[in-house]
């Protein structure tokens, strides 16, 4: 845990702005001492590596899924997860619905957008995601609360191309906030940012930054845990 830059990003960031610290393939004891700093939100990518520690770590954690999530890993954080960023089809977003339901929750989701230039990204285009939001399958559901959408930039030294898709970002959050979500008061986080981009995305209108190796240092996929 990098505590020099773990309080360098909190002073440089608006207090508007919620901290996501990335613990994916990190032990716990990583996040153990982020947490002996105050930080309380963490992200993860792997449903059953959350699932673990979830179960080891205090209760109260915030964890949020950040990863590209299947339907049949769901069961495995939906009883606890604090924050899905990832929705990135109706399919998805409906079996959240259900293993919500059978928990007896309403579970926070952000809707996952397609802004980046990489093909590799998952995510809505906007037509996509207006098609959803007027349909009457969308209105059933009664256990899932869209709270803003996610985005990723793609992975590039040009600065101007990384302020153009998290701009994209934000204009699809305020087109969405007027046509479907004015008086939710709920639907108010854009999460984008990551460790090589989170200034740019403040800048942009960024309310969560998600940050990992700046503070755990690179990960180690030869610990996942999915």
């Amino acid at each position: 845990m990098n505590v020099e830059a773990y309080h360098q990003i909190l002073n440089e960031i608006p207090a508007t702005v919620q901290l996501i610290a990335v613990s994916k393939t990190k032990p716990e004891s990583e996040v153990e001492a982020a947490y002996a700093l105050g930080q309380r939100h963490f992200g993860e990518n792997w449903a059953q590596e959350m699932k673990q520690k979830h179960a080891d770590l205090p209760k109260d954690i915030c964890w949020h899924f950040i990863g590209h999530l299947q339907t049949n890993k769901i069961k495995y954080i939906i009883s606890y997860v604090h924050l899905i960023h990832s929705i990135d089809s109706f399919k998805l977003l409906e079996e959240v619905n259900r293993q919500a339901a059978k928990n007896e929750r309403v579970v926070k989701c952000l809707l996952q957008f397609h802004v980046a230039s990489e093909e590799t990204k998952f995510g809505f285009s906007l037509d996509e995601c207006r098609q959803m939001l007027q349909s009457e399958e969308f209105r059933r559901l009664q256990n899932v609360e869209i709270c803003g959408v996610m985005g990723m930039a793609t992975n590039t030294d040009d600065e101007a191309l990384v302020h153009s898709e998290f701009r994209t970002l934000r204009d699809y959050f305020n087109c969405l906030k007027k046509d479907y979500f004015l008086d939710n008061e709920s639907f108010k986080e854009i999460s984008m940012g990551m460790t090589g981009d989170y200034k740019i995305a403040v800048e942009e209108g960024s309310t969560m930054i998600r940050v990992g190796s700046a503070l755990f240092g690179e990960r180690d996929y030869g610990t996942r845990n999915a």
